[in-house]
């Protein structure tokens, strides 16, 4: 503002004090709407800025059709066998299951062998198969319908197989 009122003064000397008197309403009428607003200036220091913690996003879930359960009853509709990505090379089982909420899902099928055809009562998990895109869930072990890997000696508890007798 002084800058302005500086400029003119030196164009026009001779009707001087009528512009300072303008400018200075202006000013005046500036100040006043900027000291005596309603609310708090939103300007902050570095510091506060520094110390002030940014809001969370919210993340999405990684299995958004359990619907924050742990698990959830489905009935399979279809088994088939699907081709994983690029580097990897297998026939990876999958299973299509319509969930007890109506929501259709594809969970992969854990193990070697397994007994399940179309119609058969599972539990399904949340957890991904890498390298099959478009697969998040898996299929319970040894839950239901669905029986555990026979002879499994290592990481019984995942493949639903029981302790083997002496």
């Amino acid at each position: 503002m002084l800058s302005v009122l500086r400029a003119w003064s030196r164009i026009s000397q001779p009707c001087r004090l009528t512009q300072l008197s303008v400018i200075s309403l202006s000013t005046r009428s500036l100040l006043e709407s900027r000291l005596f607003s309603s609310s708090p200036s939103l300007a902050m220091t570095l510091n506060q800025t520094m110390r002030r913690k940014r809001p969370q996003k919210a993340k999405d879930p990684k299995s958004p059709l359990l619907e924050v359960c742990p698990q959830r009853k489905g009935v399979c509709s279809q088994i088939f066998i699907m081709k994983p990505k690029k580097p990897n090379s297998a026939k990876r089982k999958v299973a299509r299951v319509k969930l007890t909420t109506g929501k259709t899902i594809m969970a992969y099928i854990q193990g070697e062998g397994h007994n399940l055809q179309e119609h058969s009562v599972v539990t399904v998990r949340g957890g991904r198969a890498q390298d099959l895109p478009g697969v998040r869930y898996k299929v319970v072990r040894g839950s239901l319908d669905f029986g555990g890997v026979v002879n499994r000696m290592t990481a019984r508890s995942r493949y639903g197989a029981k302790k083997p007798k002496k």
